[in-house]
């Protein structure tokens, strides 16, 4: 028998987030890993988890993550878009708390090229006077 299944995705710099939305009792699990053991940093943890908390449904739907690209934070951020996402999907009437917590935004932020004549995108090579 099928599963009723919740998808989303979630992008944050170079960060991809396919994100599956089950119901059950909340478990989430990335990249075949538990979050606790994915995610050192405990922000990051409730960076990922922000969407379901907004919506009050932490117990009630398991997540199954699969994210690559970019760093932890990237992916944390991604992971929250791609949550958010596949909330809406599942209920349409989250779409206002999470559009206005700002989760269904794709955050563009991206990084800055590297201009030539400096070092990096803004850092200009050290100044000596002699």
């Amino acid at each position: 028998m099928a599963q009723v299944q919740y998808y989303g995705t979630g992008r944050r710099k170079n960060s991809v987030a396919r994100v599956h939305l089950v119901p059950g009792d909340g478990s989430i699990v990335i990249n075949k890993r538990g979050i606790d053991e994915y995610f050192d940093l405990e922000t990051l943890k409730v960076i990922a988890k922000q969407p379901l908390a907004e919506t009050e449904t932490e117990g009630t739907y398991d997540v199954h993550v699969n994210v690559n690209g970019g760093g932890y934070t990237g992916q944390a951020g991604a992971i929250r878009h791609g949550i958010a996402r596949a909330l809406v999907t599942a209920d349409p009437e989250f779409r206002p708390a999470l559009k206005a917590a700002g989760y269904l935004t794709r955050d563009a932020r991206e990084k800055e090229r590297k201009k030539y004549g400096l070092k990096a995108a803004r850092r200009a090579p050290q100044f000596s006077k002699r």
